[in-house]
């Protein structure tokens, strides 16, 4: 009975940890420079009222050269498009990408396919490692079966509003772009290889940034993704 008592009390004072299922992650790689990012940025936003899934917006800045410097953009987010790039049997990156769960593509245009690729993520198998989040500078994700090569965990900050963008020059240009879960930070925080391993979390780059930790094997399927609970 004392040893009952004991592992109850154990429980109880151990940190949360996230929800078994991950969510569906689905990233959309766009530009307020492409014609044809808008009709995909007004899809992957909606998405992000359904439950079970969690769109990204990554804005990439290799459109800027048309006119228009995408007012999201940064160089690293292009650099992570490029890698999936260099996975997948695509030739080059283009706008609009999206990419669920690390490992199929579809152009962001293409509203059955990826609804397609949604519906095979949610019924894949899943074995995520617990992670729970410690106060705002840390994170500890715990054992599990690694898969081969191992896995890298990524810190992502999103803006969670709905944002609207006027284009004044370019191809787009007086039109207004609709943004959803904006990316504005991410940072590698280091490899994981099945062992329980705590990552220190970077201070937000901006105020009102919401923040998932993603571990992604090194073929780039999404293996567990969590936020800290608000």
């Amino acid at each position: 009975m004392r040893r009952a008592a004991l592992i109850l009390l154990v429980l109880l004072a151990a940190p949360a940890v996230a929800a078994a299922k991950p969510p569906v992650i689905v990233e959309l790689y766009t530009a307020q420079g492409c014609v044809s990012c808008s009709e995909a940025n007004a899809f992957v936003g909606k998405l992000a009222e359904r439950p079970g899934v969690l769109p990204l917006t990554f804005a990439v800045d290799y459109w800027d050269y048309l006119g228009w410097p995408d007012t999201f953009a940064k160089p690293e987010f292009a650099r992570r498009q490029k890698a999936y790039v260099a996975r997948m049997s695509v030739s080059e990156p283009y706008t609009p990408q999206v990419v669920v769960d690390g490992h199929a593509q579809a152009p962001g245009g293409q509203a059955d396919k990826i609804e397609k690729l949604l519906r095979d993520a949610a019924k894949a198998p899943r074995d995520p490692p617990d992670m729970a989040f410690i106060g705002a500078r840390r994170v500890d994700v715990g054992s599990g079966r690694a898969p081969r090569g191992g896995a890298e965990v990524w810190l992502v900050r999103y803006d969670p509003r709905e944002r609207d963008v006027e284009v004044k020059r370019g191809d787009n240009r007086g039109q207004v772009i609709p943004h959803r879960n904006v990316v504005r930070q991410i940072a590698r925080l280091g490899l994981w290889k099945g062992r329980a391993t705590a990552y220190r979390l970077p201070a937000a780059t901006e105020e009102g940034l919401a923040t998932v930790v993603l571990v992604q094997a090194a073929g780039g399927r999404m293996l567990a993704a969590a936020q800290p609970k608000t």
